[in-house]
């Protein structure tokens, strides 16, 4: 089967090949087992091979094969916890395929597609439905924060110190003090950016693709703090900071703090530097 652009990089990792070479039988299988009439996958997925559904009473869904990425492992999870509440539902799950059936955005536009200021009081009016009492089988934001900080030093080392010493420094200093004295640990989301909220007709908005923690509230806000899709500057930066860090009466330091921190966790992948992270990093470290 033809993967599309989006999940190319696959066929590099180790354990790539393999998955790639089962996706077409458990495609099949799945269709069969839920009765699904299948389209072309979606171009931009990254993550999973996804493809439009349609269900015997003709309802519009999803058909989602994940990549076994742990950071995604407890999708299926998160989404049940919300049943529907500001993000997609969850209709069917087969664990052993990392297979998900879910709800179809219509018309599915991204939320990007609106102004930056809109877009960031979209999510504040999500995030607190989204923020229900977590604990397992969600990883906790400590335990995740410290393979950061065990793990960004070698990798930096073993992409040729791409960047400056400085900002692991700084990375790992924040990550020590905010791990320990987080508040109240809710249900958050560590890939929520703008491309990942969709407009649907049951609600305006609904959040797809989540990547759960358990973790504090000022984590959450993180991927839409940092996320480019709404403007890529200092200035564009601090102004969603200082926004969604007011509406929903966070506090902005930590907000900061853990914005260094994931983003660059998150700017290695190999020898792959994602500089858009690393810029925010420097922004944010000089004095955003």
């Amino acid at each position: 089967m033809e993967i599309p652009a989006g999940l190319s990089w696959v066929r590099r990792v180790p354990t790539g090949p393999a998955w790639l070479a089962a996706l077409p039988r458990w495609r099949d299988e799945c269709a069969q087992r839920w009765s699904l009439r299948l389209g072309q996958p979606f171009p931009y997925a990254f993550a999973s091979l996804a493809m439009p559904a349609v269900l015997p009473d003709g309802t519009a869904a999803v058909l989602k094969l994940q990549y076994p990425d742990p950071d995604s492992r407890h999708e299926a999870d998160a989404l049940a916890r919300w049943d529907g509440d500001a993000a997609v539902r969850l209709l069917a799950h087969d664990p052993q395929r990392r297979a998900l059936l879910v709800e179809r955005c219509r018309p599915g536009t991204p939320l990007h597609e609106l102004p930056s200021d809109a877009a960031v009081d979209v999510v504040a009016g999500l995030l607190p439905r989204l923020w229900r009492p977590a604990g397992a089988p969600f990883t906790p934001l400590a335990e995740e924060a410290a393979g950061w900080m065990r793990h960004l030093p070698e990798k930096w080392e073993r992409a040729g110190r791409p960047y400056e010493r400085r900002l692991v420094d700084a990375a790992l200093d924040l990550l020590g003090g905010l791990v320990g004295s987080q508040g109240e640990q809710v249900l958050v989301n560590q890939d929520l950016h703008a491309g990942n909220v969709l407009r649907a007709t049951r609600e305006p908005w609904l959040v797809i693709d989540p990547k759960p923690l358990a973790g504090e509230r000022e984590f959450a806000v993180v991927p839409i703090v940092r996320g480019p899709e709404l403007g890529h500057s200092p200035e564009a930066l601090r102004r969603r900071l200082d926004r969604v860090t007011g509406a929903l009466d966070l506090d902005r330091e930590r907000v900061r703090g853990w914005t260094i921190g994931h983003s660059l966790a998150w700017s290695l992948a190999g020898e792959t530097v994602f500089t858009n992270q690393v810029e925010v990093v420097r922004w944010l470290v000089d004095g955003t």
